[in-house]
């Protein structure tokens, strides 16, 4: 039996308190759940041999889980659920543009994903979340790239102004962010609600 999982084990079956309040129980993938019907505790999962427990009171053995946000998922992962919930709430409207606009002076083509709309809007917010303050000019830098000038140097050029500045105000109107009085903008509390909770999925 694991350390921590003895631990346990000793301490659930030596109680005397007689509180009938959370129960183990043995899984037979060798997982232990640790369930509290008061709902004080989320329920726990962690590695055990063979063990039976279901005496005692929660206090503080075990770690509190730690819920997970926008920092804690894998940057791709997020921005891909969270363009698959703007697109499947209705809520964020495709400009009549969508399907033949560039996304920068440096481009040749329009996107070829039909979802890039929605892909543009959620890593324009996921970058909200992280750093307050950001405004069309900091986006149209951070999705700028290289322009070609054939045989001359290539140089740095700025991405779409129109398209960036379509997305914070659609975001503004579904009250994921806000302006922020130092300039740019900033996350809500429902958006950061809304953030976490998808994070919380992925």
């Amino acid at each position: 039996m694991a350390p921590r999982v003895q631990h346990l084990y000793d301490y659930f079956t030596h109680s005397n308190d007689g509180h009938e309040g959370i129960k183990v129980i043995v899984t037979q993938f060798s997982l232990a759940v640790l369930i509290d019907p008061f709902g004080l505790r989320p329920s726990f999962v962690f590695e055990c041999r063979r063990c039976c427990l279901s005496r005692s009171r929660f206090s503080g053995i075990m770690e509190n889980p730690v819920s997970k946000t926008v920092k804690d998922v894998s940057p791709h992962e997020f921005v891909k659920a969270y363009a698959a919930h703007l697109k499947r709430s209705g809520k964020l409207e495709l400009p009549e543009w969508a399907d033949i606009v560039k996304t920068g002076r440096f481009k040749e083509l329009a996107p070829y994903d039909p979802d890039w709309f929605y892909i543009r809007s959620a890593s324009m917010a996921r970058k909200i979340y992280l750093r307050q303050g950001i405004g069309v000019g900091g986006f149209q830098k951070i999705y700028g790239g290289r322009k070609r000038n054939g045989s001359r140097p290539p140089h740095f050029c700025k991405s779409s102004g129109a398209v960036a500045r379509n997305i914070l105000h659609q975001l503004q109107t579904m009250n994921i962010i806000e302006i922020d009085p130092k300039g740019g903008r900033k996350i809500t509390s429902q958006g950061l609600r809304d953030l976490d909770q998808v994070a919380g999925r992925v």
